[in-house]
């Protein structure tokens, strides 16, 4: 994990004025994808994923974009741990074509699966409530939520008001302190 921590640290943590999803504004910026789709990255956030989710879970995946390589890597890395995991997405949006879906790789799943529930970086926890609800309402049980960056910002209240624990692999005072 110390590995995890300096390489956010190096590639992802920014100072500045950012305005975030969530419609705050901040003194500091974690952007994430510059280590979920680095090469060494990936697979450090995948490790990390892999060790906190629970063994009755059977797929991860979240709201895009945040969370697509994160479940892809750590659905690519599961089996060299032995695991079986596949990879969803949760679209902003259903689609207005097509199949309609708004939850993408659910032909992998039956109702009911548990699944983990995953972001980059959270500080209100809109959008893992955002994925939680969609993929409840496509049949399958959320049993995690995990992030790899809490901005320690209510997120983790919001997630326990709905019934939910926050598991996060880094915070804000892990990244800035």
């Amino acid at each position: 994990m110390t590995d995890l921590v300096a390489l956010l640290r190096e590639l992802a943590v920014r100072r500045g004025q950012f305005t975030l999803a969530s419609g705050r504004t901040s003194d500091f910026y974690v952007d994430a994808r510059r280590v979920t789709l680095h090469a060494k990255g990936s697979r450090l956030v995948a490790e990390a994923f892999l060790s906190v989710l629970p063994a009755d879970v059977v797929g991860i995946g979240g709201l895009t974009l945040g969370a697509d390589p994160i479940a892809c890597g750590v659905a690519t890395l599961a089996p060299v741990h032995g695991r079986s995991l596949h990879a969803f997405l949760v679209r902003k949006e259903a689609k207005a074509h097509g199949t309609g879906s708004r939850v993408e790789g659910l032909s992998n799943f039956q109702p009911g699966d548990r699944v983990a529930v995953v972001e980059d970086t959270t500080t209100t926890g809109g959008s893992l409530l955002a994925a939680i609800d969609a993929a409840t309402e496509a049949g399958l049980v959320v049993a995690s939520a995990i992030t790899l960056v809490d901005r320690e910002e209510g997120a983790s209240d919001a997630l326990a008001a709905r019934g939910h624990r926050l598991v996060a692999l880094t915070t804000r005072t892990q990244l800035l302190g």
